[in-house]
């Protein structure tokens, strides 16, 4: 019998509604009264792959060349993010924000995971990026949020050498896309509901206890492999 019901979520460091998105999600999971059960996996996804990290490029310019409109228009999508974000307690500084490819900051999710730090993790991440203006793609300072969780930088940085959890990313990217996931944050709740989007704290609730009911009842059923023999029931021995 599982102990605790999984709710997978494929993510990008760099996505700004994935960090709503885990807020939103903590705050249903954390007016549910049997949320010890639950437990929370990261899941890797790139919105873009292909980025090249240059902290000389401001996130809006990077945003306005890659939708192909103007550096104001995008600028104006910061702060309308920025906001949203205010709602749940986080302080964006797209200002600050460093352009940078995030696969190396899913690797150390990775590594964190085999330790029960993946959250933890996940969420210095998401800080480091959106309010503290930190370079995600740097070693050092993947190296520094490994150090604050309590985990060894020397084996983490074993592990990047050696390629350790590329194989894991890509797996995770690769299966986004055969469940049909086409934008993060995207949650999955027992492998039976999907949540797309950082969507409002009662859709969470609601579809937290209606899966998390539906779990509870498959692990309280017990079946067992029978090996038969001579025995008596309601109709008679046999």
């Amino acid at each position: 019998m599982a102990s605790k019901m999984i709710v997978e979520v494929w993510s990008d460091v760099m996505c700004p509604f994935c960090y709503i998105g885990k807020r939103k999600f903590e705050v249903a999971l954390s007016s549910f009264s049997n949320n010890e059960h639950i437990e929370l996996e990261w899941k890797s996804y790139q919105l873009d792959p292909g980025m090249k990290t240059d902290p000389s490029i401001k996130y809006y310019e990077s945003l306005a060349s890659s939708k192909g409109m103007p550096v104001e228009q995008a600028k104006a999508m910061c702060d309308q993010v920025t906001e949203m974000a205010k709602e749940v307690g986080l302080k964006y500084d797209f200002e600050k924000a460093v352009v940078a490819n995030s696969f190396h900051s899913h690797e150390l999710s990775h590594f964190a995971k085999q330790f029960d730090k993946q959250n933890q993790v996940e969420e210095l991440l998401f800080k480091a990026f959106f309010e503290e203006g930190k370079n995600i793609d740097d070693l050092e300072v993947l190296k520094s949020i490994v150090l604050e969780v309590g985990l060894d930088v020397s084996a983490f940085q074993d592990s990047m050498e050696k390629g350790e959890f590329k194989e894991a990313v890509n797996q995770d990217i690769n299966e986004a896309k055969e469940i049909g996931v086409r934008g993060v944050p995207f949650f999955v709740f027992n492998r039976k509901y999907a949540i797309s989007g950082a969507q409002p704290v009662d859709v969470f609730k609601q579809t937290i206890e209606k899966s998390f009911n539906e779990w509870k009842s498959e692990n309280n059923k017990v079946n067992f492999e029978v090996i038969d023999g001579p025995s008596c029931g309601p109709d008679g021995c046999n």
